[in-house]
């Protein structure tokens, strides 16, 4: 395994680790005083000083440190530094502001996510795929043409994609959904999820994108290929990425050579916007912003079809859901592993993960039903919560 481990804690794994768990150092301190019982010195200062590296954090002390958290002691020693600003900077596609809690929450499993698989992927095969594509936008280079080259890399043509993920994978990136933050209420009555996804290309691994399960199937298609423009296009931070990434996508879901001729064939009317939407499995609302800047709508026909839209209903809910999108390349390196008869004490260390947590995120569902005559920990029905380690 590619992987290097210190003898005492490394600082910021501490900090990640604390993070993911959205514990303060406060919380955290506490915890620690109960494990270690009436004699124990730990507070908020000790772990302050313990994330700055300003102590060292070893023997029994990384032992009460590690219980607290849920996490094994190797996760606390490896001196991976996690993924940031710069050459793997995180993205995210939001509606709206985060918490700066829920951030770095989710920038804490992103990291831990990129790190789990990396050691569940040392002994595996690796996905056979053509190479991730990277593109320098520029003057003359736009996003369009980059999401172009990407469906001409992967030979899909002009025409409606089956499925963005199956695009992405195939392209050697892994797709995990993650509960990143619950939904909110919005103005209109429903409930919507702040951040839909996040992802990042670091330098050592395979780039990684984390959906929300909050994420309404509608939105899922544009957020991973909005994603997925991040990851091809940005490297380092760039004022107009956000935007840049929205352009990716609507040229991606809908090329201009395809969809232009779908939204001329007929009048622009709603019924006829569910007509596409059923064959392009898009959003009626980015056909209708695709339609306009297309040329294909005038401001006023635009606006009238929004209000339209918007009196039916459509902001919240649309008529013929789509069908949410499956990632499967993780689930069939975890598949790979457990055919093999690799237990999964082994396969949770691999991923410096306890089993109950190993089972809960990486195999639940088919998985379990399938190997749980092998393996004690996958006939475990739920697994340990949270609140039984804090």
């Amino acid at each position: 395994m590619d992987f290097a481990q210190a003898e005492t804690a490394n600082p910021r794994m501490l900090v990640i680790a604390r993070e993911s768990r959205s514990m303060t150092q406060a919380q955290l301190a506490a915890v620690m005083q109960k494990l270690e019982g009436s004699a124990s010195r730990v507070s908020q200062g000790y772990v302050s000083r313990a994330e700055a590296g300003r102590l060292a954090v070893t023997g029994d002390r990384l032992e009460y440190y590690a219980h607290a958290l849920g996490y094994p002691i190797s996760l606390l020693r490896l001196t991976e530094q996690g993924v940031g600003a710069g050459a793997g900077l995180i993205h995210h596609r939001k509606k709206q502001a985060a918490a700066a809690g829920d951030l770095k929450r989710i920038h804490a499993l992103l990291n831990l996510t990129r790190i789990q698989l990396k050691g569940l992927m040392a002994t595996a095969p690796r996905p056979e795929n053509g190479g991730f594509p990277r593109f320098a936008v520029d003057d003359l280079n736009t996003p369009a043409d980059a999401a172009r080259a990407v469906r001409e890399q992967l030979g899909s043509g002009h025409g409606p994609l089956d499925s963005v993920t199956g695009l992405i994978e195939a392209m050697g990136a892994l797709v995990v959904r993650r509960e990143l933050v619950a939904p909110m209420p919005t103005d209109f009555g429903a409930e919507t999820v702040p951040i839909d996804a996040v992802s990042c290309s670091p330098d050592d691994g395979y780039p990684l994108m984390l959906l929300n399960v909050g994420t309404p199937a509608e939105r899922q298609r544009f957020t991973l290929a909005h994603e997925l423009g991040h990851m091809v296009m940005h490297r380092i931070p760039h004022p107009d990425q956000e935007k840049q990434a929205n352009s990716f996508a609507a040229e991606l879901l809908m090329p201009i050579r395809g969809i232009r001729g779908a939204l001329q064939s007929h009048p622009l009317t709603v019924g006829r916007l569910l007509d596409i939407k059923e064959e392009w499995k898009v959003s009626m609302w980015a056909l209708l912003r695709r339609a306009h800047t297309l040329g294909v709508l005038s401001d006023w026909q635009y606006r009238t079809l929004a209000v339209e839209m918007s009196s039916l209903g459509y902001r919240t809910s649309e008529p013929s859901a789509l069908e949410p999108e499956v990632p499967t390349a993780v689930d069939s390196i975890v598949t790979w592993h457990v055919s093999r008869g690799t237990e999964v004490t082994e396969l949770a260390r691999s991923a410096f993960l306890t089993p109950d947590e190993f089972v809960s995120l990486y195999a639940a569902g088919p998985l379990r039903d399938a190997a749980c005559s092998k393996d004690p920990w996958l006939r475990r029905s739920s697994p340990t919560r949270r609140e039984d380690v804090r």
